[in-house]
C-alpha cells in the first residue's frame, strides 16, 4: 500500500509541476488579456505599423524612382 500511495505522489506532483509551468505560458494571457496587448503587437509588427503611419503619405517623403524594398527570402 506505501508503495502504491508514493507512486500516486510522484505523478500527482509531475503533473502539478507540469500545470505550474504551463499556467503562465497559456491561461494567464487568457484571463489577462490586457497585460499582453503590447507584446502581441510586436508579434504582428505589420498591425503596429498601420497604427503608426497612419497620417503619413509615403510619395511625400520617399524620393520617386526607388524600388520599394521587398523581403529577399519571400515569406508569405
Amino acid at each position: 500500500m506505501a508503495g502504491l500511495s508514493r507512486t500516486l505522489g510522484i505523478f500527482g506532483g509531475f503533473v502539478a509541476v507540469v500545470g505550474a509551468a504551463f499556467y503562465p505560458i497559456y491561461f494567464r494571457p487568457l484571463l489577462l488579456p490586457e497585460e499582453y496587448i503590447v507584446s502581441f503587437m510586436f508579434c504582428f509588427p505589420e498591425k503596429e505599423q498601420s497604427i503608426n503611419r497612419a497620417g503619413i503619405v509615403q510619395e511625400d517623403i520617399q524620393p520617386a524612382g526607388l524600388k520599394v524594398w521587398s523581403d529577399p527570402f519571400g515569406r508569405k
